[in-house]
Parts: structure tokens; sequence; C-alpha cells
């Protein structure tokens, strides 16, 4: 379900608030200026189409990192896919199961499918800002993380980009010469804080994720935060198992790379955990 923070009980009335998931295009939407919180894939890709269509848009940049579209010849998708990075197991990622809870990389599938450089809009006119971090009246204040975000997701596209040439020299895989990523732009301060009013900012889109949601399923399956408890799919209660979830086992896991897999593995469980029961009558 859409997850919108409680700050957004402290904007003044007359600003429309949605959910990126309702957001369709900016005809859509009231004159005047968008603010956009949230830099995942949502949040980007709707200031870039906010930003094409000609609105001034205001983007809240966050911790999420990015990665180049197209690198030395090939979809980078299809390059991680070459180098086994989709089949990769959870218990073997650095983070572990605390890599469930990472934002995806930001690009866009755009005209065919391009990189996202939010550096290059600021540099036409889009204002970006670090994490919202209150609010009063009209007056919303910033954390002073801008270019903290906006380096460490310049800096994970360089080493998936740098993962790829190592890559590529041990496989003595002929592919064209990339000069490395040089910044755009940089900041040369931090805005603290805007005013909505004098900015004339009529509507604020939340791209702040979604939350899942299990209370449906009334069995003690789930830990203290509503995720449920499993390994590679089987729950911790005997015959409820998950599927499609993101880092189920995998990094493909959420994706149609991985969910195949994931569904013979679990097909095989529910077989064998039925045929517990006749192979105990039997005995």
């Amino acid at each position: 379900m859409p997850s919108i923070p409680r700050i957004a009980e402290r904007l003044p009335t007359p600003i429309r608030q949605l959910h990126s998931s309702e957001y369709r295009n900016a005809e859509a939407l009231p004159p005047g200026a968008v603010l956009v919180v949230g830099s995942g894939q949502s949040g980007c890709q709707i200031a870039e189409d906010l930003h094409l269509a000609g609105r001034q848009t205001h983007l809240c940049v966050g911790s999420a990192p990015r990665v180049t579209r197209r690198y030395r010849g090939k979809d980078v998708v299809e390059w991680l896919h070459d180098m086994g990075h989709y089949d990769m197991p959870i218990d073997q990622h650095p983070l572990k199961e605390k890599v469930r809870g990472k934002a995806n990389h930001y690009v866009t599938g755009r005209d065919g499918g391009r990189d996202i450089d939010l550096r290059k809009f600021a540099l036409e006119g889009m204002k970006l800002y670090g994490r919202l971090g209150a609010a009063q009246g009209s007056e919303l204040r910033f954390a002073p993380d801008l270019v903290r975000n906006l380096d460490g997701a310049d800096a994970t596209a360089e080493r998936i980009k740098a993962g790829i040439d190592a890559h590529i020299a041990a496989n003595g895989i002929e592919a064209p010469v990339e000069a490395p990523y040089v910044p755009l732009w940089t900041p040369a301060s931090e805005p603290a804080a805007i005013d909505l009013i004098a900015e004339n900012i009529t509507t604020v889109i939340w791209s702040t994720g979604f939350r899942s949601n299990f209370t449906w399923v009334e069995i003690p399956a789930f830990d203290g935060r509503g995720y449920p408890t499993h390994k590679r799919g089987v729950s911790s209660v005997p015959g409820l198992y998950f599927l499609g979830l993101p880092w189920l086992y995998t990094w493909g896991s959420g994706r149609f790379s991985g969910v195949a897999r994931d569904a013979g593995f679990l097909a095989e469980q529910i077989l064998g955990h039925q045929a517990k029961p006749a192979l105990r009558a039997a005995g």
C-alpha cells in the first residue's frame, strides 16, 4: 500500500498532494511548480517527466543509488546478468537480509532507455534539495545531505561500471571503451529551506514508496515489522509459502529473471510437504 509520511499532514490545505502511484502526466496537475519528494525510480522518473514537460520542478534527493543504462556497448542489465549478479543468493550479499530494504537504482526506460542524471537536470533549471526534514506552515526545511546523496549515487554507478570493466578484462571481451563519468554540476550551497507559496508550488508528489500489508494473512508467520519470516520462501509455519518478494532468494527473485526458479523450488517444497502425511500413514 502507498506510504506517505505523516509530515504530509502539516502542509497547507491548498496544496494538492498525491502519491507517485496516482501520477499520470504533467497536464493532470494544477498550474504551478511541483515538488517531488523522494528520488527512487518513481521519483526521478516523475521529476524527469515534469521537467521535460516544462514544469518548474523541485526534487528532494534521498540516498537511492543510480546506474548507467548502457555501458560499453550493452545494456547494464545484460552485463549484470552475464556476470551472475541476478543469481546471487541473499546470504552471499554483504548486507545479508538488510539488502531487502535498499532502494533500487534509478534509471529510465524512456525513449528506449537512458541514464537519469539529476545534475544535468539541475543545470537545466530543476531545483534539488536534501531530504525533507520538517514542515511549518508553508515553509519546508531540508537536511544538509544533497551533496552526499548525489555523490553516493554517482559512486554506486561508477562501482557497477568498474565491475563490468573487470568482467570484460577477465574474459577477454571486445567492447568499446568509455571515459569515466565527470559530474556536470555541484551545488554551490545546500538550500536549508523553501517557502511553498513563494516558490509557487501547487502540487507535492510523495514518491516515498510502498509498505507491505499482510494483515489479511491471519497466521503468525511475521516479524515485528509485519514482514514474512521465511527462508527462500518457505515460511516459519508449515504449509505457508511466499513467492515474488524482493530478494526472496536472489537479486533476481523480484524480477522475471528469477521468479521461475523460485517457483520451481517452492513447488518441490509443497509436493514434499504434501507427501509427508502419506509417508507417515504408510509407515
